[in-house]
């Protein structure tokens, strides 16, 4: 095996430092109180994340982006797979057409469908509810395109034995498809997760009820908390930051070996 080369890892070190800078920074801020902050003293507490989480509801914000973005990742990567399943394997009239149209849908900016996807829900009677956060999200166009490049690079053999062998469609997709994709689904589910876990504007529009508030809204809520004088408590800020990144920093580290060959072997495929 070829020695690393140490200017190279250096440099490597370097730049991960200079991008991590912020995100160490902010960590650091948020265990500092206001008054030490804006004194330029150091004065270490976990004051900041007590106040966050118990004050001003971030728990329940928490539980609340869990559960719709845990959901929305759910169903979204299911519609997903079964999408990508039949415009990869299957031949039926208008399939071109719709997969042009799915593939259409990541040219259109999603502020567009802002309003009809509001009128639609009001109608139905499913605003400030969990499902007027999540069914909005639960398309993913993006996501069916990738799958079904992913899904194109299997062998076709490998269904046409499971069919002779008495399989149906939902058993050669749960059982060879869904097995064989994996590290693209799981690159899927995390791009679907973090895409819907900063979500901002449409739980902004979607809900009015602060026991639906998202982590989102309420860390842009905190903008108004004034220490004193029209300062900003950055540190309480730079907590509830802090607690907004940790699931996603942990989803990212489960799924990362999955993310790296999904992206890479799709690409190659």
């Amino acid at each position: 095996m070829k020695p690393e080369n140490p200017i190279l890892t250096m440099l490597s070190l370097a730049a991960g430092l200079l991008f991590l800078a912020p995100v160490l920074y902010s960590v650091w801020m948020s265990f500092q109180t206001a008054d030490a902050f804006y004194a330029g003293r150091v004065s270490f507490t976990l004051d900041n994340y007590e106040r966050a989480i118990t004050q001003f509801s971030f728990a329940r914000y928490l539980i609340n982006s869990l559960i719709v973005s845990g959901l929305v990742t759910v169903l979204g990567i299911t519609v997903a797979t079964l999408a990508a399943f039949a415009f990869a394997r299957f031949r039926f009239p208008g399939g071109d057409l719709m997969f042009g149209a799915t593939v259409a849908t990541l040219m259109i900016p999603s502020h567009i469908s802002l309003i009809p996807n509001y009128l639609t829900l009001a109608k139905a009677g499913l605003l400030d509810t969990y499902a007027g956060l999540i069914l909005p999200a639960i398309s993913n166009g993006f996501a069916a395109f990738f799958l079904r490049q992913y899904i194109r690079g299997i062998p076709k053999a490998l269904d046409e034995a499971a069919y002779m062998d008495g399989a149906t469609h939902l058993q050669v997709l749960w059982r060879i498809i869904v097995p064989l994709s994996k590290p693209a689904i799981s690159s899927m589910a995390l791009y679907i997760f973090i895409t819907e876990w900063n979500n901002y504007i449409w739980p902004l529009v979607a809900v009015g009820k602060q026991d639906l508030y998202t982590l989102q809204i309420g860390l842009a809520r905190l903008y108004r908390i004034n220490p004193g004088e029209g300062l900003i408590d950055w540190p309480l800020v730079m907590a509830a930051s802090t607690i907004t990144i940790l699931p996603v920093l942990v989803g990212f580290l489960a799924v990362e070996r999955h993310l790296v060959r999904g992206i890479t072997m799709g690409a190659v495929k």
